[in-house]
C-alpha cells in the first residue's frame, strides 16, 4: 500500500507543481487591462449596468485571483444618477478559466455599496433594465449566457423613495448573501439589516428565479424575524400584471402596539393590543390581502374566520370572526368615565387620532364575552368605522339575565366626539344592570331598559354637559333600598313628629316600576315616575344632574290602606348615597299641637300667635293652670301625642 500510494502521490505532485508554474508565468504574461476589460464587459451583461471607476483597480493572481475596483459607480437604463455605488466592488476570478487565459467571474464582493431605489409613479423604477437584463441572461438557451454563484453585500446602505406616494424609507448595515444561480435555477438571500432602530434578520428564496424574473410563477420561501414581529410566508409568487401571492402566511408579535409603531402604521387607541399571533391561507394581489382558514390570537382572545385587507390610499379591514371567549377588557382598562378615586366626571381629553386613518368592517360572534365587570353570554357585534366615524351594533347579546340590543356611534369633529347611543335591554336583572351601567346600587328585581342618547364633547364632562335624549325603566317584583316606604308611612301616620333617623334603612318592595326621563344639555328630567308595591304606592318629580351627579327630586308617598295616608317627600345629594327626608311642613300640619303654628305664622300678629300657640304646646304663661285642670290635662295629652 505505500509503494501505491507513492506511485499515485507522484503524479499528483507533478500535476500541482505545473499548475503552480503555470500560475506563476500567467501572473507574468497575463493582460491586465484585458483582464480589467473582461471583468467589467461581465458585470454588463448580467447586470446591465455600466461600471464608472474613479479610483483605483487591484489586480491579485497570487496568493488569491481577484481584481477590485475602488469608488465604483453603476447605473443603466438611461438614467443619469447612479442606482449604486460601492467604495469596493471585488471580483473573485475562477482559477482554472484563468490558466487558460480566459477571464471569469466566480462571485462579487461589494464592501459599503450604497443602493439607490426610486419607484416611479408608473409602477417602474431604475431597477427595471436590471430585472430584465438578468431574466434575459439566466433564460436557458440565452446567447453569453453568463451568471456568478454568489454576490455578497457588507457594511450596505439602501435608500427606497416612493413618487406616487412621496414614502422614503432606509435601510442601514446591510449584510447579505445572494446565492445567484449558475447550474440551478433557485436563488436564495440570507443577511442582516438595520431597519426602524431594530435589527432585522431575513431570508428569500426562489425556487424558479428565472421565472420570477420573467413575471411567471414560482415557489418562493421568506422570513423576517425581529424583536418586534417575526414573519413568514411559504407558497409562490407571480407578476405577470400586478404582484401575485399565495401561500401559508404566519405572524407572531409579542406586542402588536409596538410592531404597527415600528411599521408606521396608526396605532389603536391606549390599552390592549399586547400578544399577537396569525395563522392563514394569503392570497396577495397588487395591494390587497385576503385570508381565509384565519387562526388569530390577540390579547389572549382566539378567533377563527376569514379577513381582508387592502392598502389603497387608505386602509381598509375587513373580518368575519367567531370565538368561543372573548375579553374586551383590555381594551376599555384606560378609558374613564369617572376621574379616578372621585366622583367627578373625567376630564381628560379623548384621543380620536384612531379614527381618521383606518377603515373597518367587522362581524364578530362570541358565545362569552366580558366587558369589564359585564358578562355576556352568546353575542353577535358589527363594527364600522369609515372617514372617522365608527359605528357598533348589538344584534343579540345575552346579558344580566335577559336580551340585549342596540347601537352605538362616534363621529369625530376635530377634537369633538359626537355620541349616540341606542339600547334596549329586555328581562334583565334591574340590580345588576344599574349598577354596571349607570352606578345606581338601589334598584333590584326585573324588566326593561330603552336608552337614546345623543352627547358631543372632548371628554367625559364635555359628554355629560351636553346629554340629550330620553330614558324609560318597567320593571317588577323587586325593590329599592335605603327606605321602607311601608313602615315609616304607618309610623308616621301615628306620630308624624316622631325621629326621622331611619329614613336611610331597609327597602321598599314593588309589584311595578316605571322610570320615564328626559334628558336636556345634562340635566334629567322626571315624566313619570311610579312605585307600586303591595303596601305602599310613590310617585317623584323633579330632576337629576348628570354633569354633578346629584338628585334634586320631591315625591309622595301613600299606604294602600283604607286611611289613604301620603307623605310628601324629598330626595337630595350624590346618586350613590342619596337623602330621603320627610317634607317637614307637612309633618308639622298632621301635628295637632304643632299645626297652629304654621296658620298662626301667617297672621300679621304672628309674635302673639306663636306665644299663644307654645302657651298651649307646653302649658306655660303667666297664669299657669292646676295640675288637675282640663287645660292641663289637654296639654300633658297633646305632649304625649307629639
Amino acid at each position: 500500500m505505500a509503494q501505491g500510494m507513492k506511485r499515485l502521490g507522484t503524479p499528483i505532485a507533478a500535476l500541482l507543481g505545473v499548475a503552480l508554474i503555470a500560475l506563476i508565468a500567467t501572473s507574468w504574461l497575463i493582460n491586465r487591462d484585458a483582464l480589467r476589460k473582461a471583468v467589467e464587459a461581465q458585470i454588463r451583461d448580467v447586470t446591465g449596468l455600466e461600471l464608472n471607476v474613479a479610483g483605483a483597480i487591484d489586480i491579485s493572481l497570487l496568493p488569491a485571483s481577484y481584481i477590485s475596483f475602488h469608488d465604483v459607480g453603476l447605473k443603466g437604463g438611461g438614467t443619469s444618477d447612479p442606482a449604486l455605488r460601492v467604495d469596493v466592488l471585488t471580483a473573485n476570478l475562477r482559477l482554472l478559466p484563468l490558466l487558460l487565459q480566459r477571464f471569469e467571474i466566480a462571485d462579487l464582493t461589494l464592501l459599503r455599496p450604497r443602493i439607490h431605489v426610486s419607484l416611479k409613479p408608473d409602477g417602474e423604477s431604475n431597477w427595471t433594465p436590471f430585472i430584465q437584463t438578468i431574466a434575459r441572461t439566466m433564460k436557458p438557451g440565452a446567447e453569453n449566457q453568463v451568471s456568478f454563484s454568489e454576490i455578497r453585500i457588507q457594511d450596505g446602505v439602501l435608500n427606497y423613495e416612493d413618487a406616487a406616494t412621496h414614502a422614503t424609507e432606509q435601510f442601514d448595515d446591510i449584510d447579505l448573501s445572494l446565492a445567484w444561480p449558475s447550474i440551478s435555477r433557485s436563488f436564495a438571500a440570507t443577511g442582516q439589516f438595520d431597519w426602524r432602530g431594530e435589527r432585522v434578520d431575513g431570508s428569500i428564496s426562489f425556487a424558479d428565479f428565472v421565472a420570477a424574473l420573467s413575471g411567471d410563477r414560482s415557489g418562493l420561501k421568506a422570513r423576517i424575524a425581529s424583536a418586534p414581529l417575526k414573519l413568514a410566508f411559504d407558497g409562490s409568487v407571480a407578476n405577470r400584471t400586478s404582484p401575485m401571492m399565495e401561500g401559508t402566511l404566519t405572524i407572531d408579535s409579542p406586542s402588536l402596539r409596538n410592531a404597527l409603531r415600528w411599521t408606521g402604521q396608526p396605532q389603536p387607541a391606549s390599552g390592549g393590543f399586547g400578544r399577537f399571533a396569525l395563522k392563514a391561507r394569503a392570497n396577495v394581489v397588487g395591494a390587497s390581502i385576503a385570508l381565509t382558514n384565519v387562526n388569530v390570537e390577540l390579547d389572549g382572545n382566539a378567533a377563527e374566520g376569514v379577513m381582508t385587507y387592502a392598502n389603497n390610499g387608505r386602509q381598509t379591514l375587513q373580518a368575519t370572526l367567531a370565538a368561543d371567549t372573548l375579553d374586551f377588557t383590555p381594551y376599555i382598562s384606560t378609558f374613564r368615565l369617572l376621574a379616578s378615586g372621585a366622583r367627578d366626571w373625567n376630564r381628560q381629553l379623548f384621543d380620536l387620532n384612531g379614527l381618521s386613518t383606518t377603515d373597518l368592517d367587522m362581524r364578530l360572534s362570541a358565545a362569552r364575552l366580558t366587558v369589564g365587570p359585564s358578562k355576556l353570554g352568546r353575542t353577535a357585534i358589527g363594527a364600522s368605522l369609515r372617514n372617522g366615524t365608527l359605528a357598533l351594533s348589538v344584534g343579540e347579546a345575552q346579558i344580566y339575565g335577559g336580551i340585549a340590543k342596540g347601537s352605538f356611534g362616534i363621529a369625530r369633529a376635530d377634537t369633538v366626539a359626537d355620541i349616540k347611543a341606542q339600547f334596549q335591554f329586555t328581562d334583565v336583572d334591574l340590580q345588576a344592570c344599574a349598577s354596571e351601567l349607570f352606578g345606581l346600587n338601589k334598584l333590584s328585581g326585573r324588566g326593561n331598559i330603552n336608552v337614546s342618547l345623543v352627547a358631543s364633547g372632548s371628554s367625559p364632562f364635555g359628554l355629560v354637559q351636553s346629554l340629550d335624549g330620553s330614558a324609560t325603566v318597567t320593571g317588577h317584583d323587586g325593590a329599592i333600598s335605603g327606605f321602607n316606604a311601608e313602615q315609616l308611612l304607618k309610623r308616621l301616620e301615628r306620630r308624624p313628629l316622631s325621629g326621622g333617623g331611619n329614613f336611610r334603612n331597609g327597602s321598599t318592595p314593588y309589584d311595578n316600576l316605571t322610570i320615564a326621563v328626559k334628558f336636556s344639555d345634562g340635566v334629567a328630567t322626571a315624566e313619570d315616575i311610579r312605585v307600586e308595591g303591595p303596601a305602599a304606592k310613590i310617585t317623584m318629580t323633579g330632576t337629576a344632574s348628570v354633569p354633578t351627579r346629584e338628585y334634586d327630586m320631591k315625591g309622595v308617598a301613600s299606604l294602600n290602606s283604607a286611611s289613604g295616608f301620603e307623605l310628601p317627600f324629598v330626595v337630595q345629594g350624590p346618586w350613590d348615597d342619596p337623602l330621603i327626608f320627610p317634607d317637614p311642613e307637612s309633618l308639622i300640619r298632621r301635628s295637632p299641637a304643632s299645626a297652629p303654628l304654621l296658620d298662626m305664622l301667617k297672621d300679621r300678629k304672628a309674635g302673639d300667635a306663636v306665644r299663644s300657640a307654645i302657651e298651649r304646646i307646653t302649658g306655660g304663661g303667666k297664669r299657669p293652670a292646676p295640675a288637675d285642670s282640663p287645660t292641663a290635662e289637654n296639654a300633658k295629652e297633646n305632649a304625649k301625642s307629639n
